[in-house]
């Protein structure tokens, strides 16, 4: 990937080859399943490559969204979100953002509310999906509705990293809702940005 003077990646320019890349950002309370969601999607279908930092953990994962190689960076947090607040580098430059919280801890839910708002200081316009993660040890959750999705329109998904439901799918529309928003994003500051990188 390409990096700045800092040594940073700049995943508003290309990434490995010339493919295009992304960011995918984790958010949710401690012990909801982030890493055990990415872990699920990743190990199911390669070995990923994973690089460990004190603050986070990136897992980098080739797709093909509509005929382009995309190189998908997703950052999971290591524990930071105990201070229940993100250091505002984690939202720099992000494309899309996958929201978890717990099916057996209500908390989880309503924690949602404040990592939404944080979130929107910093990308106001990504792309954002729900994701109410845990559903095997809970079923009964699959039938109810949730105000939060429907009263920020993100949509819902009911998954489970233990046993893989709708995994998949979270994670393959949250790439190409990312890639999407790259290719027409709504920041103004990103507008900005690939406006100079054509001068």
């Amino acid at each position: 990937m390409d990096g700045d003077a800092d040594g940073a990646l700049d995943y508003d320019g290309k990434g490995d080859g010339g493919s295009e890349a992304v960011k995918v950002i984790c958010l949710g309370d401690s012990a909801v399943g982030k890493s055990k969601l990415l872990e699920r999607f990743l190990l199911d279908n390669f070995k990923p490559q994973t690089i460990s930092t004190y603050a986070l953990t990136l897992y980098r994962y080739s797709a093909k969204v509509k005929d382009t190689d995309v190189v998908v960076d997703f950052w999971d947090t290591a524990g930071q979100e105990m201070f229940q607040s993100m250091h505002p580098s984690y939202y720099h430059q992000a494309h899309a953002c996958i929201m978890v919280f717990d099916a057996t801890r209500k908390i989880t839910y309503k924690n949602l509310e404040r990592w939404y708002k944080e979130l929107r200081q910093y990308r106001p316009h990504i792309p954002v999906f729900c994701a109410v993660n845990k559903i095997d040890a809970n079923m009964e959750v699959t039938q109810q509705r949730f105000a939060f999705p429907d009263k920020n329109g993100v949509p819902l998904y009911y998954v489970s990293a233990s046993n893989g439901m709708n995994v998949v799918k979270l994670f393959r529309d949250a790439i190409e809702a990312a890639w999407k928003y790259k290719k027409d994003p709504a920041d103004e500051t990103d507008q900005i940005f690939q406006e100079l990188q054509r001068l």
